[in-house]
């Protein structure tokens, strides 16, 4: 399970290589998806005439996060528990922020890297998800060990990371994002946003996502010069020649997805002066911050123009931690509270905090047991959401911290999810005005669960 460049590099190409085969419809669907478009096509007409700006926007931990020390309980038993399991890499009390609780008066102490987040926490803004992962149906720790069905390929870095952008256990052509996107007819050239890389998240049947690399304008090259007469015409040409396919799908594929590149520039040269009062300086130069910081722009662009709904991807990558754990996570959390600190700030000034959710994701968590200086590939971990129509909170229930115990799908503190993708976005989407049916759409196996709505999102 040694980290290496090759194996980042390997599930970078698998990754665009989904989403390169998805836009282009080449990938199979999954028979319970399938079921649902019929309620999708009944369902989704109701939603086209919006009255109001949305978003979502998706920060994704490639490597799999360790949340067993993003939020680390403080009541006597379980933090002797947690101390005692995972020796080395169990955080002192130098290393954890002020302490939280929840609604039971539970006490938490966050990762000393967030210390953006734990202001954000104390004023409600700010939500803890707890242990939640991929799952099929609800899952106990007897059912796993007996053969009952689970996420295919669980620990594989390329398999879980598909599964967790599409948010069902089987592989198929479209994401949850796009899905979402799909129930509101949105598919303008803003709609659906990575400022990473290609994400299958983001990809719908009729929603397809664009990338936008932060603080590029996508600006076709030889296209500026005078007279402008001249430019206009080389431009038709252009469009012209996008407008010949011969019959080719692969073709007419690709010349669409030029043709709507081409429509995004215009749509970004059109806007570029268009952010107002919003102030973007406070960005920190990190890969996250300038991500967010495009994020913020495109948002600005868009809600501008009235109403609608947008979904973005965006990603910090690194968090694969065989070893060495300790400072490198530290790293990479302060990087994302940061950013995602002035990001907060930015939008609530903008008069768009109660419009714009931000939360995290992850392929999986890693085991409570380390090993050496890290741990290794895990389930369920916990999640952030961030946003003004976040009520805050610990949501969810932390697992048992035994080995071998009930929440455990080994002995080395795999942690079996309590809460599934599915009730993890659904509830995202209930704020995101999707329907009963609508979600039924996104989420083909939400009916399995008790709770489509874990309550951490104010729905108006």
């Amino acid at each position: 399970m040694a980290h290496s460049h090759r194996r980042t590099q390997d599930r970078r190409h698998f990754l665009k290589l989904s989403a390169q085969l998805a836009a282009l419809g080449l990938t199979t669907l999954g028979t319970g998806l399938g079921r649902a478009t019929t309620l999708f096509a009944a369902e989704s007409r109701s939603n086209q005439a919006l009255t109001d700006y949305k978003a979502l926007v998706c920060i994704y931990l490639f490597g799999g996060n360790d949340g067993n020390n993003l939020i680390v309980p403080l009541d006597a038993t379980r933090r002797a528990q947690y101390a005692a399991i995972r020796g080395g890499l169990a955080l002192p009390d130098s290393k954890l922020l002020a302490p939280i609780s929840d609604s039971n008066g539970n006490p938490y102490a966050m990762h000393y890297g967030l210390t953006e987040m734990n202001p954000l926490y104390q004023s409600g803004r700010l939500a803890f998800v707890l242990n939640m992962g991929l799952l099929e149906a609800p899952l106990t720790r007897a059912g796993y060990l007996a053969g009952q069905a689970a996420p295919t390929n669980l620990f594989s870095h390329s398999d879980q990371t598909v599964q967790a952008q599409t948010g069902m256990p089987t592989v198929n052509g479209s994401g949850w994002g796009g899905r979402l996107l799909d129930c509101f007819g949105a598919a303008d050239s803003l709609a659906a946003v990575s400022v990473s890389q290609p994400a299958l998240f983001l990809q719908g049947f009729n929603a397809g996502g664009n990338v936008i690399a932060p603080g590029q304008n996508l600006q076709l090259g030889g296209m500026s010069f005078w007279p402008q007469s001249e430019a206009q015409s080389r431009r038709l040409a252009v469009n012209d020649l996008l407008a010949i396919d011969g019959g080719n799908p692969i073709r007419k594929a690709a010349n669409k997805a030029m043709a709507d590149g081409l429509q995004l520039a215009d749509t970004l040269a059109a806007t570029n002066n268009g952010l107002g009062d919003m102030n973007l300086s406070g960005f920190p130069g990190t890969s996250i911050g300038n991500q967010l910081k495009e994020v913020a722009r495109l948002i600005k662009v868009r809600s501008d123009l009235g109403p609608g709904r947008q979904v973005f991807f965006c990603s910090v990558d690194g968090f694969d931690l065989h070893s060495s754990q300790d400072w490198t996570h530290w790293y990479l959390l302060s990087q994302l509270s940061q950013a995602l600190g002035v990001f907060h700030d930015v939008i609530g000034t903008a008069g768009l905090g109660s419009r714009v959710t931000a939360f995290t994701q992850s392929e999986f968590g890693r085991t409570l047991q380390p090993s050496g200086t890290g741990s290794d590939h895990a389930w369920g971990s916990h999640q952030l959401v961030l946003g003004g129509a976040v009520k805050g909170g610990v949501y969810g229930t932390l697992p048992t911290l035994a080995l071998g115990g009930p929440d455990d799908a080994n002995n080395r503190g795999v942690w079996i999810p309590t809460i599934s993708t599915a009730q993890f976005g659904a509830t995202l989407g209930t704020w995101f005005g999707a329907t009963s049916g609508n979600l039924a759409y996104t989420f083909p196996n939400l009916g399995l669960f008790s709770a489509g709505d874990l309550g951490f999102m104010q729905v108006s």
